[in-house]
């Protein structure tokens, strides 16, 4: 008989075990330890509850949280999210899956990181794409940690001002730790200048990449005509970190003639559920395939000429070369990568590209109307996508608390503005009623 329900050793197994050490009773084995640092009280541990009253607890707790109408963006974004997907990933063979290690037995969840893959490489533009990453953030510092390694004995980085700052304090946190350099871009007018870059490139001792952001932190759409050729003459990586949504109707890294695309794709459906989790995707042109992080699934054929999926160049960071890797990341968020491959799969090309041109129509209205209070100015003449930063002629602190207030998330409080994000959510009912008290 167990003495507790949810412990699997009996009385006799305890026994047992007491006998293989010498001591007669659990008293006994534990007599070494000083009185005075013992417990001796009860536990504060609430009493048991029936299945009825849990739920009813945690409603309860849940109703505690106010239910904001979200405009704000800097990098996380309240999209819309089709129904069927929480369905699908509750089912228990993608919710209680781990890494597949065995591909005989993983077929299932390897083709759906193939999917997901071949989505990623199709709508950043590029050869390659791992099997995800932990967030986008992460996924930028590794590849910085890939221009490294393929710059060899450069260890000198670029970096935009126009990088989420979120971003690049995770960037500074690598940076510290594998010996790399930081060098910022500062921007002109709101974007990054092609003559700042070429300036910064010039000294002799080199640039292993460069990273910038699109659209940027202001949530500008920066044009990087001739950054691709000013990066490969010094033989430096050009990387971008991009919405990855937005990329449904912008030009893609691959256009743009990048070396390597990251970023996160909780644009793509994933709720904004308190921070995470995420996915980070990174892509990149097919001669840094042996270079990039995490893993790759593969498509083969087996010994009866049948599609079958593996798992490939994994071997340096998990066996015989974790040594000389670049990085040892291995993990991928491989739950969230299913829920970007579902959601892609359902909105098809036309949805993603529906979704952000009605994103863009929202906050070019918004923009517009907040500008005809008198009380907002466009902080940058820069052309914008769904988010846009404008300087306030009152107290921001003051009118960010009459959002709240009056239930609306309004933008993101940064530096001496604020940032405001529309999606395809948002109704012309909620943004008129936020100018109106954006106008108070």
């Amino acid at each position: 008989m167990m003495n507790y329900k949810y412990f699997p050793h009996t009385e006799a197994d305890l026994q047992v075990m007491l006998a293989k050490v010498g001591a007669d009773s659990l008293d006994d084995l534990y007599a070494q330890i000083p009185d005075d640092i013992r417990f001796r009280g009860d536990y504060r541990l609430p009493s048991e509850m029936s299945e009825q009253e849990v739920r009813q607890l945690f409603e309860r707790l849940g109703s505690q949280n106010r239910q904001l109408t979200c405009f704000a963006g800097m990098g996380v974004y309240d999209h819309y999210t089709p129904s069927v997907i929480p369905q699908l990933l509750q089912r228990s063979e993608f919710l209680t899956s781990y890494t597949p290690y065995q591909a005989e037995i993983s077929q299932g969840t390897l083709h759906y990181i193939f999917e997901y893959q071949s989505m990623m490489a199709e709508l950043t533009g590029m050869d390659i794409s791992n099997a995800s990453m932990y967030d986008g953030t992460t996924a930028c510092a590794e590849a910085m940690m890939m221009a490294v390694a393929a710059g060899k004995k450069v260890n000198k980085v670029l970096v935009s001002a126009g990088l989420n700052p979120k971003t690049r304090r995770v960037l500074d946190t690598y940076a510290l730790h594998q010996g790399i350099e930081l060098e910022t871009l500062p921007l002109k007018d709101g974007v990054t200048d092609l003559s700042t870059l070429n300036s910064h490139l010039s000294p002799l001792e080199g640039v292993a990449g460069v990273i910038v952001q699109q659209p940027n932190v202001y949530g500008v759409v920066e044009d990087f005509t001739g950054f691709a050729d000013a990066c490969h003459e010094r033989k430096a990586l050009f990387i971008m970190d991009c919405v990855a949504a937005d990329l449904a109707v912008l030009k893609t890294p691959g256009e743009w003639g990048a070396d390597i695309a990251v970023g996160d794709g909780q644009s793509l459906g994933i709720p904004m559920q308190f921070g995470g989790p995420y996915v980070g995707y990174m892509c990149c042109t097919e001669k840094l395939i042996r270079k990039m992080p995490g893993r790759i699934v593969g498509m083969t054929r087996d010994n009866r000429g049948q599609r079958a999926f593996v798992l490939t160049l994994q071997a340096r960071e998990q066996h015989i070369r974790r040594q000389k890797a670049t990085s040892n990341i291995c993990s991928n968020q491989s739950l969230m990568a299913l829920f970007v491959t579902i959601y892609c799969s359902l909105m098809g090309r036309q949805g993603l590209k529906e979704a952000a041109q009605l994103s863009y129509a929202g906050a070019h209205y918004l923009c517009d109307e907040l500008l005809k209070t008198g009380r907002f100015q466009l902080a940058f003449d820069q052309p914008f996508f769904n988010e846009f930063f404008v300087r306030y002629d009152g107290d921001v602190d003051a009118l960010y608390q009459r959002f709240l207030d009056a239930g609306f998330l309004g933008g993101v409080k940064h530096e001496d503005g604020i940032l405001f994000a529309v999606t395809e959510k948002r109704t012309k009912e909620e943004v008129d009623n936020l100018v109106k008290i954006a106008a108070l």
